[in-house]
């Protein structure tokens, strides 16, 4: 947290500059995620796969892959800046089970990563056990940008506020198209998380191109 708050002098990370509001507001916000984190399993001798969407300033991947150092963290955004700050805490940190893409969710969201002989390697579409964001947009936004990170059966945990049942409802076709559905909100002493469950492959045209999830949420009304 000392390392987030010194950078965030140099470029803006976070609006909360006080240190004891920081680990509430943040770390310990970050880690009312590790109850999903413990419903999920996976292959015996298979690392489980969590992706952090938008992650700003690592949260919560980074206090995840503190945690639970047997599972591999993914951060992922789109500006240099913050990609450069998240490998150096990861170095500083010994943490030998995260990752920095730095990339806009909408191309990572279609990569599919290089065909071989006996599938495909690397890419970052369907291969999440866990997606994850915090505070990044609207539910029918969001759901859009992280959902495509899911294998199918995977889960999708958003830490939303009071607004969290009105968002839903407003998503519900975008989680229809996205064949995806809510498997329930969780109350947790800095919020709310809204646990979605991604029944069937990712339909091949989302995500849509660069800024159009924001700009047009999907199965929302022009207004």
């Amino acid at each position: 947290m000392g390392m987030l708050l010194a950078a965030n002098k140099a470029f803006n990370l976070t609006a909360i500059r006080d240190p004891g509001e920081a680990w509430t507001r943040h770390v310990l916000d970050s880690l009312t995620l590790l109850g999903v984190l413990a419903e999920i399993e996976t292959p015996e001798g298979q690392s489980l796969r969590v992706i952090d969407v938008g992650t700003g300033g690592g949260l919560p991947g980074i206090p995840l892959a503190i945690a639970r150092q047997d599972v591999s963290v993914t951060l992922l955004d789109a500006t240099a800046k913050k990609c450069a700050f998240l490998d150096h805490v990861a170095q500083e940190l010994g943490l030998t089970n995260l990752e920095v893409v730095c990339a806009r969710a909408e191309a990572a969201g279609r990569d599919r990563g290089e065909r071989t002989g006996t599938g495909r390697r690397g890419g970052h579409r369907e291969m999440y056990d866990l997606v994850v964001a915090r505070a990044v947009g609207r539910l029918a936004t969001l759901s859009e940008l992280t959902i495509p990170f899911a294998r199918v059966g995977g889960l999708i945990a958003l830490i939303k506020g009071a607004k969290a049942d009105e968002e839903l409802v407003e998503a519900k076709g975008a989680l229809h198209l996205l064949h995806t559905s809510h498997a329930g909100t969780v109350q947790t002493g800095t919020g709310r998380i809204v646990v979605l469950e991604k029944q069937r492959p990712t339909p091949k045209s989302y995500p849509r191109r660069d800024g159009e999830p924001k700009r047009a949420p999907l199965g929302v009304a022009n207004k």
